[in-house]
């Protein structure tokens, strides 16, 4: 058992609620808190940045990347394709944030410390769950449903997509919910032809992308409006009720005598080292997926005496990501765009899930997937494509992982971070239903791609890239198989909701069985994990949350 530290207490107006991370979901957390009338101190681990320092522009950093590659920064994060598109210091030094993983497992992990998190970072695309993904356990007897489905989270849905100015089409798809969308982006000449291809000859429906627009800073909006910064952590502020702390690094939770209640947090100022305890009534943990099962393990009554227990034994376990794997691909006699087309997520398009939707359409593995397109959004300068008059595109299938036990999250024993707090280690791997659904994606790209007369081909054939070529070829983002865990940054699950406490961390209403007054409501709570994009179903799940959590204080 780990002995209490010596702590100093802060002394400041006493809270309603403590918010630990002030990324997309903390954010929203503390806005719908605030403007609910409770008293909110958010804190969040990185610092904080101004817009011009946030989003940086180039060729800065190119050469900040260059200079961080060399160091050793971000070594493992150079992977993900966004890396490359975004300012690096928006990615976390790897060698002040280690974790370990088994030698033959690695785990790609992508973290964004600073106020905004990874909203800074976002693609931008908002797909709903569909009933589908909710029950999916109900139709093929893997793991628990959720305890909640889509009418629970459609008002938050609706809210959301509309404060966020969602662009998408409303198709009328079961598998996947039309939203409160902004006009759709058009497609490209290109997208148009695909479209009419896999509909001839394969029935396969491509629709627009559901997501935002690219941004375009100005001096009255430079923060994007899909960041913290630009909508929800803006509107927190304004309310007058809410801190923002940054440079807080939490510890742990402290319980309460009789272990029911958590108390306070304790963190670690990340510029002193100094540690501190701030008491709340509520905690709400949005601190993304790792991190927040990470504290709650450092949390457990397994490390200190009178921890937070956990009736379940699931927590830290059932860790997933989503699964991936991409082509990239050319189609000649296509006419070019009259305009150039942007990349983003409204600025693409999806082939969305077609299988395993009921009983009547099982293939030799479970769940589902869909593949984000794009064609004719990324051209560079004709003197660097190598197939000119050619219509360059790509495919990127995401599909569901199963939830499984041994994939898991525990805690290091023999490493500690820059603050001294125990590192996570992850053990997570690609099981064989994920091996056979990559196969049905794969042979789902190429009759895609050959149907509309194109050819697959790899990044170097489509593109001069002298520089960069020599980290392109050990990418694993261009490798013919699925790359690691991680690599999608869409990691869920570890503190799973369930509908009683011998089955998972939290309710339906993500309290934790434990510690009622704790919320946990970033992607830990997810107890399976859909294929689509998570982050507009958490941020619903957070408002959904913090809303009944707020109603119940002025009930008290």
């Amino acid at each position: 058992m780990i002995a209490a530290p010596s702590l100093s207490t802060g002394s400041e107006t006493p809270l309603d609620a403590v918010v630990v991370g002030a990324g997309a979901n903390g954010s929203v957390a503390a806005m719908v808190l605030a403007e609910a009338g409770l008293r909110v101190l958010v804190l969040e681990a990185g610092p904080e940045l101004s817009a011009r320092r946030a989003l940086g522009s180039e060729p800065l950093n190119s050469l900040r990347r260059l200079a961080h590659l060399s160091s050793g920064r971000q070594r493992l994060q150079r992977h993900h394709p966004g890396f490359w598109k975004h300012n690096p210091e928006l990615f976390v030094d790897e060698r002040q944030n280690p974790y370990s993983t088994p030698p033959e497992a690695p785990f790609l992990w992508t973290r964004g410390r600073q106020v905004g998190g990874k909203s800074l970072t976002w693609g931008g695309i908002t797909l709903r769950l569909s009933e589908a993904e909710f029950q999916a356990a109900l139709r093929d007897g893997h793991g628990p449903a959720w305890p909640i489905g889509s009418t629970e989270l459609e008002p938050f849905y609706d809210r959301l997509e509309t404060l966020l100015g969602v662009h998408g089409q409303r198709d009328g798809l079961s598998q996947l919910p039309d939203g409160q969308f902004l006009p759709p982006l058009p497609f490209t000449p290109g997208e148009r032809h695909l479209q009419g291809a896999i509909a001839r000859d394969l029935g396969l429906p491509l629709i627009h992308s559901r997501g935002f627009r690219l941004h375009r800073p100005t001096p009255a909006a430079p923060w994007p409006p899909s960041s913290a910064q630009g909508l929800s952590l803006a509107r927190a502020l304004a309310t007058g009720r809410v801190q923002l702390r940054s440079g807080a690094v939490v510890s742990h939770l402290e319980m309460g005598a009789g272990g029911r209640r958590a108390e306070a947090v304790v963190l670690v100022e990340a510029s002193s080292g100094r540690r501190e305890r701030i008491a709340a009534p509520l905690i709400v943990l949005c601190a993304s997926t790792i991190e927040t099962v990470r504290l709650l393990l450092h949390s457990s009554d397994a490390i200190r005496s009178g921890g937070l227990s956990d009736p379940s034994g699931s927590l830290g376990r059932f860790l997933m990501d989503h699964i991936s794997t991409s082509r990239f691909f050319s189609i000649p006699a296509i006419p070019a765009p009259a305009e150039p087309a942007e990349l983003s997520g409204a600025g693409s398009c999806f082939i969305p899930n077609t299988v395993n939707l009921d009983a009547n359409s099982q293939e030799n593995f479970l769940r589902g997937y869909g593949i984000w397109a794009a064609l004719q959004r990324f051209d560079p300068p004709a003197l660097l494509r190598r197939r000119p008059g050619e219509a360059v595109g790509f495919l990127i299938g995401h599909g569901e992982v199963l939830a499984r036990a041994e994939n898991h999250v525990s805690l290091d024993g023999g490493r500690t971070d820059a603050w001294d707090l125990p590192i996570p280690h992850i053990d997570c791997r690609w099981g064989t239903n994920e091996q056979a659904m990559v196969a049905h994606m794969q042979a789902r790209m190429e009759a895609v791609v050959a149907c509309a007369g194109g050819r697959i081909r790899p990044i170097e054939e489509l593109f001069m890239l002298p520089l960069l070529e020599p980290l392109i070829r050990t990418s694993l983002a261009v490798r013919p198989e699925a790359p690691p865990p991680g690599y999608y940054i869409h990691e869920l699950g570890g503190a799973r909701m369930a509908s009683t406490p011998e089955a998972g961390v939290v309710d339906a209403w993500n309290r934790c069985w434990a510690a009622p007054n704790v919320l946990v409501t970033d992607g830990a709570c997810w107890p399976s994990a859909g294929w689509q994009s998570p982050t507009l179903t958490e941020m619903a799940i957070t408002w959904r949350a913090c809303a009944a959590a707020a109603d119940r204080m002025r009930r008290s």
